[in-house]
């Protein structure tokens, strides 16, 4: 399994950017997916999750702005993220894993690298 995270880049806050997971291998359809952010200096913190039958998991202060969809037809996760604030500001890593549950609790079996997102005031 390969994931490529890409979508990232420099927005003013306020702005919007979407975020794209493209997956590389069998059973995308029945893979569960989740976005996670790194601040520097601080751990991976899950930001979304979707799970194979769409069922979603948003950590509290992303609910309302950010929202995690998936492609089954391109293998493609997305994060779209409105109303960014400075603190949104992290590097956002895709990862993977079968089961939604397990995923939530023990994180993925598989990372895709970084797309760092900046959001200036």
């Amino acid at each position: 399994v390969q994931l490529q995270a890409s979508g990232g880049g420099l927005v003013q806050a306020g702005g919007s950017l979407r975020l794209s997971c493209k997956y590389s291998g069998r059973f995308f359809s029945i893979t569960s997916v989740a976005w996670y952010r790194r601040v520097q200096g601080r751990q991976r913190d899950l930001v979304a999750a979707i799970s194979s039958g769409d069922t979603t998991n948003y950590r509290d202060s992303v609910k309302g702005r950010f929202t995690i969809s998936r492609d089954n037809a391109n293998n493609t996760v997305y994060l779209q993220m409105n109303s960014l604030k400075p603190e949104d500001t992290a590097v956002y890593y895709c990862g993977s894993r079968r089961h939604f549950s397990s995923l939530l609790r023990n994180g993925p079996d598989d990372w895709g690298q970084g797309t760092l997102v900046t959001v200036s005031s």
